[in-house]
């Protein structure tokens, strides 16, 4: 089979998503990675259509790129305008970049409503512009727009845009799906009758407005596309793109088509995180291949098998892309979830095989009023190591309070008072906050801070409350979760009560505590390391909470 090209449209088209908004820095930021991970081409912005993406291509001159190529987008000439007239056209000519990607109508509605113009007068713009940039000496992607409602509604017409573009000199025609409404099999039967049509290598861009832009893209490359469009994630307009992250091991785990190397390809699930972190938005847990839970295993039954054949419950081995198989302990767990959890947390279990049981009761105990461990795994390793007695103490509770003060002039006030033992020290410290937690959070950090300086890189992302049982009213069960990082990993943690407060305060603490242990703050004191090892002898052993007072 021909080589399968990549080309990423996160910068141009996933940047249309609502909610995201790259700034320069950003779309270089992602374009470098995506150049690591070995995209073939990266459309980087409409050129002349805005002054940040004129930036973008003006700064991304002095990178040096060892995988991709930049492409700038634009679209045909106008109607009326010569192509060496159109400004848009020569701006897009002259951003710097060896290849561009155009935009033209495929469907007779879109040119007589929208355009405006003849349908004659439409196959001109196309081969016109095309021409204009071939004489340019640039590598020139058409993207016929809505080709495929065209070529249902007017197959004649449909054929004839792509012909335009071919005898002007394109070097790769996109059948675009750009409404997203076309099923796999119509994709299949169109590239089948349009490959009879052209000669020029067909390519595909689709969007998943029915929930099938993947399937298309796979698809398309079985009827004979060579060049898939998408983007990370499957950012974009409307319901997004065709996913990248999907495709690339689809293509590759599934149909043995090449398109990365091996290397390459495990960078997949860092790129798709690294593409969330910069566009501010979540990674996707459930999402194929490289979502958190992707390959996590929640009952019983399935983790026991995953235990005697790691992959029995899993469609490719996710080392290759980069991600790892997880246990979630819920109240559907077996001994064997048990085990595997530990494990992966970094405890071994199987020299205490007598406290498996008890730990499997204790935990579904807590799960039955309320505790919730699948976005708590920092809580279950605390528990678990207190389970064992290998939990380090960091501080002591002897008590808090606080106070809240609603005053005449509408003004909230809360303080927060904190008593604790540290090393053997009593120490009590006061903070006002901007609402309970925050109070009881910062009065924690005045307390311990200067005994554990890791603690300035400890910060709380996310804070959830959910009432468990609204028909019990304001004296329902409460759960808190906490998501907290520290700039290199995020974990998350629980707390469940009556009492809101009491509920944050555990949830808190054990954010705190986790980050702290895994941070491995005072080494000479033998703390427990992010694998169970000593964090200064790196051997791996057990430390009694007892010594690791002060």
């Amino acid at each position: 089979m021909a080589r399968i090209e990549l080309f990423d449209t996160t910068l141009r088209d996933g940047s249309q998503r609502e909610g995201i908004s790259f700034s320069v820095t950003d779309k270089l930021k992602i374009a470098q990675k995506l150049d690591k991970l070995g995209i073939h081409y990266i459309e980087g912005g409409f050129a002349g259509s805005n002054p940040k993406d004129m930036e973008f291509f003006e700064r991304a001159k002095k990178l040096k790129f060892k995988n991709s190529k930049l492409v700038a987008f634009g679209s045909t000439r106008r109607k009326g305008v010569k192509a060496e007239d159109d400004s848009n056209l020569r701006a897009l000519a002259s951003c710097g970049t060896s290849a561009v990607c155009i935009v033209g109508k495929c469907w007779h509605i879109h040119v007589e409503r929208a355009l405006r113009t003849t349908l004659q007068e439409n196959l001109n713009m196309i081969s016109e512009s095309v021409a204009f940039l071939k004489e340019k000496g640039l590598e020139v992607f058409f993207d016929a727009e809505h080709f495929f409602d065209g070529y249902k509604d007017n197959p004649d017409y449909a054929i004839a845009c792509l012909k335009a573009a071919e005898s002007a000199g394109a070097d790769c025609l996109v059948l675009c799906d750009t409404n997203g409404g076309t099923l796999p099999f119509e994709v299949k039967d169109i590239i089948t009758k349009v490959e009879k049509e052209v000669r020029t290598r067909i390519g595909i861009h689709t969007h998943n407005d029915a929930e099938c832009a993947v399937a298309n893209s796979i698809v398309a490359v079985q009827a004979g596309a060579t060049h898939v469009q998408g983007t990370i994630n499957g950012y974009g307009e409307r319901c997004g793109n065709a996913n990248l992250c999907s495709i690339i091991p689809a293509l590759q785990l599934k149909l043995g088509i090449e398109v990365l190397s091996p290397e390459q390809l495990k960078l997949l699930t860092e790129v798709s995180h690294y593409v969330s972190e910069i566009a501010n938005l979540s990674p996707y847990p459930q999402q194929a291949y490289v979502g958190q839970s992707a390959f996590a295993h929640k009952a019983g039954l399935h983790t026991s098998a995953v235990e005697r054949e790691e992959y029995g419950y899993a469609h490719i081995d996710p080392s290759l892309v980069g991600n790892i198989q997880r246990v979630v302990v819920s109240e559907l767990a077996g001994k064997s979830t048990i085990i595997l959890k530990a494990q992966e947390l970094g405890i071994d279990l199987s020299s205490e095989p007598h406290k498996v049981n008890d730990i499997l009761n204790r935990i579904k105990g807590l799960e039955h009023i309320g505790y919730h461990f699948d976005a708590a795994d920092a809580s279950l390793e605390i528990f678990l190591r207190k389970s064992l007695g290998i939990h380090p103490t960091f501080f002591k509770l002897e008590r808090f309070r606080v106070i809240m003060e609603k005053r005449e002039d509408g003004k909230v006030a809360t303080e927060a008072t904190i008593k604790l033992s540290v090393g053997g020290k009593e120490i009590i410290e006061t903070a006002e906050g901007n609402g309970p937690v925050n109070a009881i959070d910062k009065a924690l950090r005045k307390a311990i801070g200067s005994m554990y300086p890791a603690l300035n890189d400890i910060e709380l992302n996310d804070f959830k409350v959910r009432v468990l049982d609204e028909k019990k009213g304001t004296a329902a069960v409460t759960r808190v979760l906490i998501e907290s990082g520290d700039g290199q990993k995020t974990w998350g943690t629980i707390g469940v009560s009556e009492n809101i407060i009491e509920a944050s305060w555990q949830a808190l603490v054990d954010s705190i505590e986790y980050g702290l242990m895994h941070k491995k703050v005072h080494e000479e004191n033998g703390l427990i390391g992010i694998n169970g090892t000593n964090s200064k002898t790196g051997k791996s052993e057990r430390v009694k909470s007892e010594k690791v007072k002060k």
